[in-house]
This record gives structure tokens, sequence and C-alpha cells, in this order.
């Protein structure tokens, strides 16, 4: 069987459309009509239903998922195999947020090399959809996010939290802060949520962003007031270049680990896990 024809399947899977997914595989429509059509004749059965309501999964393409995403998998580690790793008994690509790896990159490759010293890595710096859409899909073994998204193959453990302070190049007073001088941080749901019920009234500004490192340059360029990782506020108000707004709470974002469910049990993966949990839960 061609991978593409997998490949096809699990995007239309995702978009319920043969032009959106045309769109994403940077291919036409009829080819795509083409792959599902040769899947379809592969395993004998419908898998997708087209009507003016849209493209449907049948009974059939619902059996055939968990396997097409195993296929897929299965594929993308075999190729893995065959790359070279060098002397190296282990080669693991390891996915980080963005802010996770600001704060811990160091630290986190330093003890992992020193657990395993036969393995070799490969650091992925992402956001929590792409990390989880990488192992679920096996280009990425192990990953450190923000936003769990569930998955039936997937599996997620809670290893710390990061904090956040609120800072100002202004004020040092949450009354005093202005929304259009303001950068709203957008570093999760479950941060935004937490954002909007600390800042009322603050949820529409100029500038957003999901990255701590772009929201401290973005601030201390245009001057204003944003939620940063608490080392990095720390650093900042010590050198005198912002204030710490009192007045406003703490913020704290949880981190959770990611891996593959038939990972789990594996022995690299669990040292993995008590090093990030012992490194990240610590701050």
């Amino acid at each position: 069987m061609q991978i593409e024809l997998l490949d096809t399947f699990l995007d239309l899977l995702e978009t319920r459309s043969f032009h959106r997914t045309a769109e994403r595989l940077g291919v036409t429509q009829s080819t795509v009509s083409g792959r599902l059509a040769a899947l379809e004749a592969a395993v004998g059965r419908k898998l997708f239903t087209r009507s003016r309501a849209g493209t449907q999964l049948t009974t059939e393409g619902l059996k055939f998922e968990p396997h097409a995403r195993s296929l897929k998998r299965e594929w993308t580690e075999s190729l893995r195999a065959l790359q070279a790793t060098g002397p190296a008994a282990l080669s693991l690509r390891v996915g980080l947020q963005q802010d996770v790896a600001a704060l811990h990159l160091g630290e986190l490759v330093a003890a992992f090399r020193a657990a395993l010293p036969q393995t070799t890595f490969y650091l992925e710096l992402d956001y929590s959809i792409q990390i989880c859409a990488d192992t679920l899909a096996g280009t990425l073994d192990f990953g450190v996010i923000f936003t769990p998204r569930p998955q039936p193959d997937l599996h997620f453990e809670p290893v710390g939290e990061l904090t956040y302070r609120l800072v100002s190049t202004q004020t040092d007073r949450r009354a005093a802060l202005r929304p259009e001088t303001h950068i709203r941080t957008e570093y999760s749901p479950a941060f935004i949520r937490l954002h909007d019920q600390a800042l009322p009234g603050f949820s529409e500004t100029p500038v957003s962003s999901g990255q701590g490192a772009a929201v401290v340059d973005l601030m201390l360029t245009m001057g204003g007031s944003a939620y940063i990782p608490a080392p990095t506020a720390a650093d900042l108000i010590a050198a005198g270049r912002v204030q710490a707004v009192a007045d406003a709470p703490v913020l704290a974002q949880p981190v959770y680990s990611v891996l593959h469910i038939r990972n789990r049990p594996g022995h690299a993966y669990r040292r993995l896990l008590a090093i990030v949990r012992e490194r990240v839960g610590r701050r």
C-alpha cells in the first residue's frame, strides 16, 4: 500500500473536505478522490460517503481509523530505524513547548544525556498542537507541552508548572495599566482564561503572542505591560527594566508530558519523564 493513500485518508478524517485536503496536501481534488478510491479498493470497503451535508466517515471507515494511524506510525518508525545514528544505541526525538525550552532547555538536555549516554537526541521546539500531532504520527518520541490534545493512542502526565508575573515598563499598579499598550499573552487556552479573569477588559489588545521570548521583546521595544515567565520577570526587575505589578495575581501554567501509549513502559521514556518532572516541577 502506498503511504500517500494513508496520508490522504488521515487528512480527510480531519478536514471532512476533499477540497481542503487537496489544498493541505498540495494536490488536486481528483488526486484525492483517486487515492481514496485506491485505498477503498485495497481494503474492500467504502470508507467515506459524500453528500450535500459533507464528507462523512462510514462505519467501516471508523473501524479502519486506528489501524490507519498504526500503519502510518509503523511506516514512520521504520524509516527512522533505517537512518544512520552512528555509534548510538538509540535515537530519540523530543518536542518541547517553546517557553519550557526557553527556561529549561540546557539543563534538560544535559540531564537527558547523563541518564542515557548511548542515546542521540533531536530537539524540536514547537507548540502543543503540533507536538501532539507529531507524537501521534511517530515523528516525535516524547514531548513536553502546555495543552494535552486527547487521542486514543497518546498518554499524558502532569510534570509541573511554569509561573508568569505581570510586569510593566510604565507602572506598578494594575489600575494604571492601559489595554492599548498591553500585550495579551496566549500561551494556552487555559492561560487565556486566567489572563482574562485577572485583567477584565484586556481581552482585546492591539498585539498578542503565545511565546514568552516574543512577548518580552515586544514589551521592551514598544513599552507596556505583559505576563512573562517569572524567572525572566525577576531578572528584568532586578535590572531596572520593568516594574512588577504587585497587585496582580501570579498565573500558573500546568506542564504535561506526552508520549505514545506503546512507549509508556519503556525504560528510556520513564527516565525522561522523571528528569522533566524533577526540573520543571521545581519552579
